[in-house]
C-alpha cells in the first residue's frame, strides 16, 4: 500500500492535488481509519484507463468558397481603415489655414 506522499511523488503530482481526487472519489483508495492508502494495482489499471479511449480533435470548417473569407477580411478592413487612418497627425485649426491659404 502506497501513502499520499508516495504516490503523490509517483504521479509528480502535489499531496493537495491528490487530497482533492480523493476527496471526489476520483482515484481508488482505502481509507483506514484517518489514513489514506492507496493499491498499486489499483492505481496502475486506473492509469491505464484513460488510454483506453482516444480523444478525437474537434472538425474544423471545410469552406471550399475563398470568396466568403475575401468578403469577411474586407468587410473588416472597411470597418476599420478609415480614409483618415493613416494619418500620423490630426488636422489641426493652423493646418487647414495653411492649406487654404497656399502656404508650404
Amino acid at each position: 500500500m502506497l501513502t499520499t506522499k508516495e504516490l503523490s511523488a509517483w504521479l509528480n503530482i502535489k499531496p493537495s492535488t491528490l487530497y482533492l481526487w480523493v476527496s471526489r472519489n476520483k482515484i481508488p483508495c482505502h481509507r483506514i481509519h484517518c489514513l489514506i492508502r492507496f493499491d498499486p494495482d489499483a492505481i496502475q489499471a486506473w492509469l491505464n484507463g484513460f488510454g483506453a479511449t482516444p480523444v478525437q480533435p474537434f472538425p474544423l470548417p471545410i469552406h471550399d468558397d475563398t470568396r466568403d473569407i475575401n468578403h469577411l477580411i474586407e468587410a473588416a478592413k472597411s470597418e476599420v481603415y478609415t480614409p483618415r487612418h493613416g494619418e500620423t497627425r490630426p488636422k489641426s485649426g493652423l493646418i487647414q489655414k495653411e492649406d487654404a491659404d497656399g502656404a508650404v
